[in-house]
């Protein structure tokens, strides 16, 4: 079975969803629901995906977790709890009963390093490890120093980095990123998502090679067992079509490890999120 490990999904509220500047992202500021997804990922004979949350609220689990209950494609949610917050292990027994659940992610790219070092909110990442669930990092490069001590203070949680941490591609800036993730890559509880590319190269003028080095980091760093594809459709969309992202990710993977494709595209991702691995008959 073959993954898009990570894709969103929303109904466009501009009070909300301010991130999605007027400006520059003004091709987004509209719904992307599971119907505009379906036809693509059929198109790339990708059978499933992993929706992600956008919002930091219950809310977006929610209506996560029921477009997931009306779309067989959707494989699984990372969805959004208050890892801080008093009523944590309650919430968390009530998302146990929504098996499509299988992991959460906090917005942390916004925020200080230091925030996720905070012991209430490495303790509620350790809860949810202990129901199973996993944890999606999105940080910026700045960030990863603290992400090292993070992974290093969690081990045996299933950790995942998020669009190989944002490295400074439209400048072609190398280090220290690649210092860290390296470094972070040591740790074998912890995966990165090879997704969220386009978007951090000039929207406008990107060319394939300008991805070449930090493909080569991750793949030398994490090996092909850890990684895994992901469009980060629709925010893709501001750089690429999801047919251009993809040749970018499956181009890569055709030169360089073509034999450890199923890996890439489905296998890790099934594994890391634990996911059925029933075909649906249907892209509803």
């Amino acid at each position: 079975m073959r993954i898009d490990a990570h894709q969103h999904f929303w109904r466009f509220d501009p009070v909300r969803d301010t991130w999605i500047d007027p400006t520059t992202m003004a091709s987004i500021r509209r719904d992307f629901m599971p119907e505009d997804l379906a036809p693509l990922l059929a198109q790339h004979n990708i059978n499933g995906c992993i929706a992600v949350q956008a919002d930091q609220s219950e809310a977006e689990t929610d209506f996560l977790l029921a477009l997931a209950q009306e779309h067989s494609f959707i494989k699984g949610v990372v969805g959004w709890i208050d890892l801080q917050g008093q009523d944590l292990l309650q919430r968390l027994d009530h998302y146990q009963e929504k098996p499509l659940l299988k992991g959460f992610r906090h917005i942390l790219q916004t925020l200080p390093p230091e925030f996720m070092l905070q012991e209430r909110f490495l303790a509620g990442v350790k809860a949810i490890g202990q129901r199973g669930y996993t944890y999606d990092i999105l940080v910026y490069p700045h960030q990863l120093p603290a992400v090292l001590e993070f992974v290093e203070r969690l081990q045996g949680q299933k950790l995942v980095i998020d669009h190989l941490a944002k490295p400074y591609i439209k400048t072609g800036q190398l280090k220290p990123w690649e210092e860290h993730i390296r470094a972070i890559a040591t740790f074998d509880h912890v995966y990165c998502k090879i997704s969220g590319m386009v978007t951090e190269a000039n929207w406008q003028i990107w060319k394939t090679d300008d991805f070449i080095p930090y493909l080569d980091v991750v793949f030398d760093a994490f090996g092909t067992d850890r990684l895994m594809y992901g469009s980060d459709w629709p925010v893709c969309l501001l750089a690429a079509s999801y047919a251009r992202q993809y040749a970018l990710v499956a181009g890569y993977v055709a030169q360089h490890v073509p034999q450890e494709a199923d890996k890439i595209f489905g296998q890790n991702a099934i594994r890391f999120y634990n996911l059925s691995t029933e075909v649906s008959t249907n892209a509803q």
